[in-house]
């Protein structure tokens, strides 16, 4: 379809929100290519990157640093042996799953309103999945023989402990990561070859053409090529819709098979399910809001696309708190003295101000969605998501501190108290994130083109 079709009348659509007059099918795709390929950094983007590249380098030297004195630099210790990293770990994997629930659950739905945020999403999955694939290595004590996780042959017989849960989380975190790269790349092919197109029209290096055009893999947009990328594109969608569930499962799977008062729950791996797709929303709209503001994206991710992801949040939170729920009957109902101690030890404890300070943040404050005006409302949006990350955050620390540091015998109970070095660990892995995120929105489409497309060519051959 031709930048001439539908005589230069606006492009009304649900899905993508109404375009003004100049917005027609190839206007799209410069829209989005010129962020890439026309836009110069400004002073606003080399900030943020410079901060986040400052907290990157501190990551990277508290792990140098880790790796040469030990993980007793951390606050961890008996009884509670785990601490910041599994907690943070469990947290990214829970960020990482709205990409692949946006990208694949819901594109065999056909919600078209995914189009607008799958691509940032995606990519989002994946920093988040590689980030939280760290933490687990760091914590093994002598990451250096992580490999040890892995079925290789060698002259001795040995083989991983099949019933270790570190040995789950390896083949989920890795097969996750694998699905989700295929399935992000795959789609990524016809916006390379539209910026490999274009690269030589813009003032940029011949270089960037030459990049795009290898990463392109030959495509020209022929029927045959696009017949097999449908395909290809739905088989990997099937494939990654089971992920979703499995993989917050298996990690869930690392308390619940425990005895410790708190962890021995069947209640855990819908309730980490739920708890992920509620993070991981509230990342989107964390990321959406900004990269809509400051690329001026407002007519491709519109109020309707943030106030759906705001519908999400709303009704995961109620799954979430279903869980607490549940989690608090279950103890009692039990008459087990042990998990109605640790309970009682979360809201009366020394742990108690995170405790009622995640349930205003992942249960009071979502439910300001059910009205309108909120959902419409843009910075408020952006303050709840940040809300909800930080609960989700909180929970998770919950979950892993608070049923240790007081289990069965009281001469064993002791706390955790994070050292410098946590911390230097927890925010020095959100400036990584934050690092990845702005590398990719200066050298990648944030937004899908060639979905685009389709919309407008839809919404144009639509009668009214």
């Amino acid at each position: 379809m031709s930048a001439e079709a539908n005589n230069g009348a606006p492009v009304v659509s649900k899905d993508i929100g109404v375009l003004g007059a100049g917005w027609r099918y190839g206007s799209v795709t410069d829209k989005i290519a010129d962020v890439v390929l026309a836009e110069k950094a400004g002073w606003r983007w080399w900030s943020a990157f410079l901060v986040s590249l400052a907290g990157v380098l501190a990551f990277a030297g508290a792990t140098v640093w880790l790796f040469i004195k030990g993980i007793g630099i951390w606050g961890v210790n008996i009884p509670v042996a785990w601490g910041f990293a599994i907690g943070n770990f469990v947290w990214w994997i829970g960020i990482g799953h709205a990409g692949t629930f946006i990208s694949a659950v819901l594109l065999l739905l056909r919600q078209r309103w995914r189009t607008s945020i799958n691509r940032f999403a995606e990519a989002m999955t994946l920093f988040a999945a590689g980030i939280a694939g760290i933490f687990p290595i760091l914590h093994l004590g002598r990451p250096w023989f992580f490999y040890w996780l892995v079925p290789y042959p060698n002259v001795m017989n040995l083989w991983p402990q099949w019933r270790s849960p570190l040995v789950w989380d390896f083949f989920a975190i890795s097969t996750y990561l694998l699905v989700s790269l295929m399935f992000w790349y795959v789609g990524l092919l016809p916006d390379l070859a539209s910026l490999r197109d274009r690269a030589g029209k813009a003032p940029v290096r011949r270089g960037k053409q030459i990049v795009y055009g290898l990463l392109a893999l030959g495509w020209r947009g022929e029927a045959r090529h696009w017949a097999r990328y449908e395909t290809a594109y739905l088989l990997l969608a099937g494939l990654a819709t089971p992920l979703v569930v499995s993989v917050h499962t298996i990690v869930s799977l690392d308390f619940a098979i425990g005895n410790t008062p708190g962890y021995h729950s069947t209640i855990f791996p819908p309730y980490f399910v739920a708890g992920a797709l509620f993070s991981g929303f509230a990342m989107v709209l964390t990321l959406a809001i900004p990269l809509r503001h400051f690329y001026k994206l407002e007519d491709f991710i519109t109020a309707r696309h943030l106030a759906n992801a705001a519908k999400v949040l709303l009704a995961t939170s109620w799954l979430v708190a279903y869980g607490y729920l549940a989690e608090i009957f279950t103890a009692f109902y039990s008459g087990d003295r042990y998990e109605i101690f640790m309970t009682v030890n979360r809201w009366t404890g020394p742990y108690a101000p995170v405790y009622w300070a995640m349930l205003a943040c992942n249960v009071i404050a979502p439910q300001l969605f059910w009205w309108r005006r909120v959902r419409h409302t843009v910075w408020a949006l952006f303050v709840l998501s940040l809300v909800v990350n930080v609960g989700m955050w909180m929970e998770r620390f919950l979950i892993v501190v608070s049923s240790l540091h007081r289990d069965f015998l009281p001469s064993a109970w002791g706390m955790f108290y994070p050292t410098v070095w946590d911390w230097i660990q927890l925010l020095g892995s959100v400036a990584l994130f934050v690092w990845l995120f702005l590398l990719f929105v200066r050298f990648l489409p944030a937004i899908s083109m060639s979905e685009m497309r389709t919309l407008v060519r839809e919404s144009a051959e639509t009668p009214s």
